[in-house]
């Protein structure tokens, strides 16, 4: 495992409590640390790493670090590293055309690609990964005892959708159906809480909706345990990162021919999140004061927000939950860069040897 972060070093534990062999890189001898107290091997160096797996032609080497020019790098230097027969894994969310590109790079050096679409987050760890794999029959076939274990069940959460470049085609389109969901959620409850003359409990109905509603989720459930906590979201800025994938599946929709207005607008919504200010609705204050002469407002303190860490590996996932986030304010900046942390590295695809 190449890549020793929150989705990477956890999954190196889920493995290696699973009775696998691992061996785990990461630029941060902290994270290969860890992993090392969990029975997993560490390896200080790529040189390192291709070494201590085994004959050419039998490795497996699973790649889980920021999408875009970072995964671009590892993948060229494993290229020039292994031998024909040999697998490159791609956990991460790449662009499904830069995996397919990737794919016929290294078939033609006799280098299988599989592309593993992973959704599950800092609970993957404890409950398992969906995965979405994409590759030749053969390589998801050698990879299957690994798959079963990093799966939720053996024969549940994981398969082969199909070519290289369709596992994480299938987790791009997940990313979009997940952005509408959330939206959805977070519209709703701000309607809600903005009827004061009925006093609607948010908690209450949350935890209510749970239980035999047709919109109960996953998401719905972490959001009512939030709630229910008594999360205090004014602390929070309403910065929503993006990694890519909805833009991804909004240009494929266009492509195809084939609308996702909800999709769209949820994208659209989260880089409305991102600005500062908007020059659109400035401009609209604007006019709307030229023409008509009504009164405007003005920026008199500058927004200024602060950043706190993604969760750690190995950390208790509940870390994560909102009424955690002072507690979590006091760690260090991680690791990664705010826009890896973030995951906004894969934002714009990876072209050629870029």
């Amino acid at each position: 495992m190449i890549g020793l972060g929150k989705m990477g070093g956890n999954m190196v534990l889920r493995l290696t409590r699973g009775g696998q062999d691992v061996v785990g890189y990461d630029r941060s001898e902290e994270s290969v640390a860890l992993i090392e107290k969990e029975g997993a091997k560490g390896a200080r160096s790529m040189d390192e790493l291709i070494g201590a797996l085994g004959e050419p032609g039998s490795r497996a080497v699973w790649v889980m670090v920021p999408s875009g020019k970072i995964t671009q790098s590892v993948i060229d230097d494993l290229a020039g590293r292994l031998a024909p027969g040999d697998i490159v894994v791609d956990g991460g969310n790449s662009n499904f055309k830069d995996t397919m590109r990737r794919a016929e790079e290294l078939a033609a050096r006799g280098i299988h690609m599989v592309d593993v679409g992973t959704s599950g987050g800092v609970w993957g760890l404890s409950e398992g990964y969906a995965m979405m794999v994409g590759g030749p029959a053969g390589a998801v076939e050698r990879l299957r005892p690994v798959l079963e274990v990093l799966a939720p069940a053996p024969d549940k959460g994981w398969g082969r959708m199909g070519p290289s470049g369709s596992g994480h085609y299938v987790k791009m389109v997940h990313n979009g159906i997940e952005y509408g969901m959330m939206q959805a959620y977070a519209e709703g409850f701000e309607l809600m809480r903005h009827k004061e003359e009925f006093g609607l409990d948010m908690a209450q109905i949350a935890e209510l909706w749970r239980h035999g509603s047709v919109i109960r989720s996953w998401l719905l459930d972490l959001t009512a345990e939030a709630l229910n906590n008594s999360a205090d979201f004014d602390q929070l800025s309403d910065y929503v990162a993006d990694s890519g994938e909805g833009r991804w599946t909004i240009i494929d929709s266009i492509e195809q021919g084939v609308p996702t207005p909800v999709i769209t607008l949820a994208t659209q919504m989260r880089f409305r999140s991102q600005q500062e200010l908007s020059y659109a609705g400035q401009m609209l204050s604007a006019m709307r004061r030229a023409f008509g002469g009504h009164a405007v407002k003005t920026v008199e303190t500058p927004k200024k927000d602060g950043f706190v860490p993604e969760v750690e590996p190995g950390q208790n996932p509940r870390a994560a939950a909102p009424e955690n986030i002072p507690a979590s304010r006091n760690r260090g900046q991680g690791d990664g860069s705010i826009r890896e942390q973030l995951g906004e590295t894969g934002q714009e695809r990876v072209k050629g040897s870029e």
